[in-house]
């Protein structure tokens, strides 16, 4: 069931609106009262979105024992929607055309025999998104963890993303902010009282001789810091590649990190196209280090984790901060753990793979917002323009 087993995909989201500290039976009849299906809505209308208890695509079995882990929600959204295809749409309109031309000359429709069979087909195309002939249905987990005030969306549609976050709008009054990397550093600054020097920054020019740095999926307006979980990436690629694989976090805990299994850089300046790389170490191979000497950026990364003995494995993608594909090892993991006892594991340790990314970013802002960040950048031009950059720095 979604985030309680297996790999994991999400987007977090700050929950803002009534904050329960526990989960209680009410919370359970929102979930039916708001169940896919109860709604009058039809796909034919536009996407519809309603609560499913979790186990399957037809399960609305919601129960409090079920449903409630400790003090966090689980459950799922389901998204009808009609998807009828190009193809057929076509087809109905051709059969329309050559029904309306019998007795035109050369079978050649008017302007309104046209427009008669658009309309024609318009209506058998909501009459069979009615009848669900052409529905698509898609599944997406959800956890609600009122410890933290946090929304784990199990999915990367942005689309499905608003749907369910509009859901918990309506059932719960809740308003559910999208925790990107800008956001997180803004949350950061504040907490800090660094807001200031936070709204001061730009990106930064990596290659010497640059005036400013230009980033094309950037879009510039205030207050728009994602452009920061491209320099994270990189500054963690950095900091492994020639300090060290170990991490002091805010916390005081460490962490040890590694880049694994995927990168993805794109030209932020639209040059030269954008390349992935599939490796054990993809930061290892030369086309990586010749991808980002030539000013390309990370947007995408596989990440190994290690902290508080708990590995993480998973992809990060850095303006969004979503993750995909986790997988959480623990550390003498009990095998013989079982029943609600498994599921409170399993629960803290997603907790945890969301604090080790979070302190992990947060150790960032403290560097690139602080008076170090000046010394830190003149390093990785360094590091960029060297072809010794390739070559580890052993670990002290």
């Amino acid at each position: 069931m979604g985030f309680l087993s297996g790999r994991m995909t999400f987007e977090c989201f700050r929950a803002s609106g009534p904050q329960p500290r526990q989960f209680t039976a009410e919370h359970v009849r929102i979930l039916k009262r708001f169940a896919i299906g109860q709604s009058a809505a039809s796909s034919a209308e536009g996407p519809v979105a309603g609560f499913l208890a979790g186990a399957h695509l037809f399960d609305t079995d919601f129960d409090l024992e079920k449903n409630v882990i400790g003090d966090a929600l689980h459950c799922a959204v389901r998204i009808d929607s009609s998807a009828i295809p190009a193809a057929v749409r076509k087809a109905w309109l051709q059969m329309e055309l050559i029904a309306l031309t019998a007795d035109n000359p050369g079978a050649r429709p008017t302007k309104l025999q046209r427009q008669e069979a658009k309309e024609a087909v318009q209506a058998r195309c909501e009459e069979e998104a009615r009848s669900g002939k052409f529905q698509r249905m898609q599944q997406f987990p959800v956890l609600w963890d009122a410890r933290n005030n946090l929304l784990y969306f199990g999915g990367s549609s942005s689309k499905a993303a608003e749907l369910c976050c509009d859901l918990f709008g309506q059932a719960f009054d809740l308003e559910l902010e999208r925790l990107t990397s800008g956001r997180r550093a803004q949350q950061w600054a504040a907490e800090a009282k660094r807001r200031k020097a936070l709204d001061e920054i730009t990106p930064s020019a990596f290659h010497a001789g640059n005036a400013s740095a230009e980033i094309s999926w950037w879009n510039h307006e205030a207050g728009n810091f994602d452009f920061l979980g491209n320099e994270f990436l990189l500054w963690l690629w950095w900091h492994w590649e020639t300090q060290s694989e170990n991490l002091t976090l805010p916390d005081n805990s460490e962490v040890t990190g590694m880049l694994a299994r995927t990168l993805s850089l794109q030209c932020p300046r639209d040059e030269s196209g954008r390349e992935t790389i599939s490796a054990e170490a993809p930061d290892r191979l030369p086309e990586a280090g010749q991808a980002i000497r030539s000013g390309k950026l990370p947007r995408k990364a596989g990440l190994t984790l290690v902290r508080q003995g708990e590995q993480y494995d998973l992809s990060l993608q850095a303006e969004m901060f979503s993750v995909s594909g986790a997988r959480i090892q623990v550390e003498d993991e009990d095998e013989d753990a079982e029943g609600r006892s498994a599921l409170e594991d399993r629960l803290e340790s997603v907790r945890a793979l969301q604090e080790t990314l979070g302190l992990l970013f947060r150790a960032f802002c403290e560097r690139r917002i602080g008076k170090n960040w000046s010394a830190d950048l003149e390093q990785m031009r360094r590091w960029l323009k060297s072809d010794a950059a390739r070559t580890k720095k052993p670990a002290a």
